[in-house]
């Protein structure tokens, strides 16, 4: 299953780089979101390393997930893919 990173979270006067917010294909309702919190996931660098993850909540009500890496994602990861397991 792929996913597509859409930004970091963020607020109002601050932005949160150790989280990052996915949009799953073929999810669009909170209910959806839900069933993958817990998934693991990997981010593959042009370079072709791997940045591993975990989806650690439902963000919004329109299936948007909030994923936390094992370190922090470059700017450049935002549009694009990551490949969840499971």
């Amino acid at each position: 299953m792929k996913g597509k990173i859409l930004s970091y979270r963020r607020g109002r006067r601050k932005q949160n780089v150790n989280q990052m917010l996915i949009e799953v294909e073929n999810v669009t309702s909170k209910e959806d979101a839900e069933k993958l919190v817990g998934k693991k996931l990997v981010w593959e660098t042009p370079g072709g390393r791997e940045i591993k993850g975990e989806l650690i909540a439902v963000h919004g009500g329109k299936g948007v997930l909030r994923a936390k890496f094992e370190r922090n994602l470059p700017g450049q990861s935002i549009t694009t893919f990551v490949e969840i397991e499971g």
